[in-house]
C-alpha cells in the first residue's frame, strides 16, 4: 500500500457529508469526539488537512505503536498537527506511517475507534532520506505525490514535505575563508608612526604582492574553539574561548583578535602563509587581515577596509603593544598600489592609478629577495619611537623620507622610473639613520655589493634589521644582479602586483536536504 495524498485535497459535499457523519456516529464516533480530537476548528476543517498546516518543528512529530487504537492515532495525529504518524514496532523502528484519511476510510468501511491500527498502516510508504538532494525532492512533489515523509538514515521520521513546505534555500553554511597579501614599501617608513604624524603629516607608498596569508573558519555546533598555525608548527584545542585566551601560546596575536572579535560560537580556524616569517613584508598585518576577513562573513553588519585595517591596528599594536606604524594594516586590507597619508585626525588611502606600461615595467625590474637575516620589528620600532621623541634630526629626517615618497608618487603617476631606482635608495639611506638597529655592517656589504651588481637603487622592507631586501635593476643589469644575489645563495621572488587586497568568501559544500535545516526554521 502507497500513501495516498489526496486526502489533503479531498472536498466532500454535504450529501456525501452527511453520510459519512452518520456512518461515524453508528459507530459511536459523536461530535464530542471530534472536538476532543479536533479542539481548534470544525469536523470538515479538522478533518481534512491542508498542505499549510503541516509543521517541521521536532517536538511536533508524531509516533504511534502498531497496537495502537485507530482513537489513540488519530488524537495522535490531531495534536501533532502534521496530519500523518510514524508507526514504531515493539523494538521502536518505524514500520510505516498512518494519515488521518487513512482512519476515516477505515471508520466508514465498518472499524470501531477502539480496534487497532494494523489494517491502515502504509508499509510500502514513499518518503525521502535526509540527504537525498533539492532535485530528488522536487521530482517527486512534481509526480504523483503531494506530500513525503522526511526520514533519516535509521528510518526515524523527522518532517514531513510538501508542495507548499518545501525551504528554497537548503545549502548550509560550512566555512569561511581569507586570503590577504604581504605589502613591499617604496618609501615613507617612519612617517607611519603615531608620535610622529602626531605632530608632522605622514605619507608612505606601498604595493601588495601575491604572496598571501590565508585563514579557513569553520564554525562548531559546540564551545571547542580549535586554533591550528602552520606556520608556527602549532595547535591549540581549548573547550571554550575563555580557556583559549587563557592559554599560554605563540598564538597571541590570533588571541588577541578573538579578544576584540569576541565571537559566540565555537570555531576551528587554520592559518598558513605561502611566505617565510621575519619577511619584513608585514606579515602578522596580512594574517590579521586573513583571520578577520572570515569572521566578517559570519557578520550581518560588516565590517569595511577601514574598520577591518582598525581592529588588526588595535590587536597588535594596542592589545599586544607591539611597537609599529599604521601602514601594513592598511596595505594588506585594501591591495593595489597606494599612497596613504597619515595626520592627526585621519588617514587617507588613495590608490595610485598607474598605466598598464608603468605597472609592467616595475614588476619587470624590481627584484626581490630573502637577506636569510632574522630580525626583530617590535625592538626596533621601539628604539626608533624613543629616537625621534628625542632627537630632532631624526624627526628632520623623516620629514625628507615624506618629501621623497612624494616624487616617487609623482615619478609613478608620471610613468617616467628612470629615476625610480635612485628614489628607492634615498629612502633607504634616510631609513637606516632613524635607528641603530635598522642596518648592520652585512646588510650595508650586500646593499653596497648590490649596487656594483647592476642595482640602480633599494631599500630594506620592513622595520629594517634584516628580512626581504627590494632592489631596482633594469635590462641587463637585472640579470647581472640577480646572477650575483643567487652566488650568494639568497632565494629571489618574482614579483606580481596585487590588486584586490584582502578577500573573503563564503564555501558551501553541502547542498543536500538537511533534517536540522528543517528543524531550525
Amino acid at each position: 500500500m502507497i500513501i495516498c495524498p489526496t486526502f489533503l485535497l479531498l472536498s466532500l459535499n454535504h450529501s456525501i457529508g452527511s453520510l459519512a457523519i452518520a456512518l461515524l456516529e453508528s459507530r459511536g464516533f459523536n461530535a464530542q469526539d471530534f472536538a476532543e480530537l479536533h479542539p481548534g476548528g470544525s469536523l470538515g476543517k479538522k478533518l481534512l488537512l491542508t498542505v499549510n498546516q503541516l509543521t517541521h518543528k521536532e517536538s511536533k512529530i508524531p509516533f504511534v505503536h502498531k497496537n495502537t487504537s485507530l482513537k489513540e492515532a488519530l488524537l495522535t495525529i490531531s495534536e501533532k498537527g502534521l496530519g500523518i504518524t510514524g508507526v514504531l514496532d515493539q523494538n521502536n523502528e518505524l514500520i510505516g506511517i498512518i494519515t488521518d484519511g487513512d482512519i476515516r476510510r477505515q471508520l466508514l468501511e465498518g472499524a470501531m475507534l477502539e480496534d487497532k491500527i494494523d489494517k491502515c498502516i502504509n508499509l510500502n510508504f514513499s518518503y525521502a532520506l535526509e540527504g537525498d538532494t533539492r532535485e530528488s525532492i522536487i521530482k517527486k512533489l512534481d509526480g504523483e505525490f503531494h506530500f513525503l515523509p522526511l526520514l533519516d538514515k535509521q528510518m526515524k521520521l523527522l518532517t514531513v514535505l510538501s508542495k507548499k513546505n518545501l525551504p528554497i534555500d537548503a545549502e548550509k553554511l560550512n566555512y569561511a575563508r581569507a586570503r590577504a597579501p604581504v605589502r613591499i614599501s617604496f618609501g615613507g617608513g617612519g612617517s607611519d608612526v603615531t608620535n610622529y604624524f602626531s605632530r608632522n603629516a605622514g605619507a608612505v607608498i606601498n604595493a601588495t604582492v601575491s604572496f598571501y596569508s590565508h585563514a579557513v573558519l569553520s564554525k562548531r555546533i559546540d564551545q571547542k574553539v580549535i586554533v591550528r598555525s602552520s606556520d608556527l608548527n602549532e595547535e591549540v584545542t581549548s573547550a571554550n574561548i575563555m580557556e583559549f585566551l587563557e592559554t599560554k601560546t605563540s598564538l597571541n596575536l590570533i588571541q588577541s583578535l578573538v579578544k576584540i572579535i569576541d565571537p559566540q560560537f565555537g570555531f576551528e580556524l587554520d592559518i598558513f602563509s605561502d611566505y617565510p616569517n621575519n619577511s619584513g613584508l608585514g606579515g602578522s598585518a596580512a594574517i590579521s587581515a586573513a583571520v578577520l576577513g572570515c569572521f566578517n562573513e559570519f557578520k550581518e553588519d560588516k565590517w569595511d577596509s577601514y574598520e577591518l585595517s582598525e581592529i588588526a591596528f588595535q590587536a597588535e599594536r594596542l592589545d599586544l603593544e607591539i611597537a609599529g606604524g599604521w601602514q601594513d594594516q592598511y596595505a594588506c586590507t585594501f591591495g593595489g598600489i597606494n599612497f596613504i597619508e597619515f595626520k592627526h585626525d585621519d588617514n587617507i588611502i588613495s590608490p595610485l592609478r598607474l598605466t598598464e606600461k608603468t605597472i609592467l615595467e616595475l614588476e619587470a625590474n624590481l627584484v626581490l629577495c630573502d637577506t636569510g637575516i632574522k630580525h626583530d620589528s617590535g625592538a626596533i620600532h621601539k628604539d626608533q619611537k624613543s629616537s625621534l621623541n628625542k632627537n630632532a634630526d631624526i624627526e628632520k629626517l623623516v620629514e625628507l623620507n615624506v618629501q621623497n615618497t612624494y616624487d616617487i608618487k609623482n615619478m609613478l603617476l608620471k610613468g617616467r622610473l628612470n629615476g625610480f631606482g635612485e628614489l628607492l635608495g634615498n629612502a633607504w639611506n634616510y631609513k637606516q639613520q632613524f635607528s641603530s638597529k635598522i642596518s648592520s655592517p652585512e646588510i650595508d656589504e650586500l646593499y653596497s655589493a648590490a649596487l656594483d651588481h647592476g642595482a640602480s637603487g633599494g631599500k630594506l622592507l620592513g622595520a629594517g634589521g634584516g628580512g626581504f631586501f627590494l632592489f631596482y635593476a633594469t635590462g641587463v643589469n637585472k640579470s647581472k644582479l640577480i646572477k650575483f644575489l643567487e652566488k650568494k645563495l639568497l632565494r629571489i621572488y618574482p614579483i606580481k602586483f596585487d590588486s584586490q587586497g584582502m578577500q573573503s568568501w563564503k564555501v558551501r559544500i553541502e547542498t543536500n536536504l538537511s533534517h536540522k535545516y528543517y528543524l531550525d526554521k
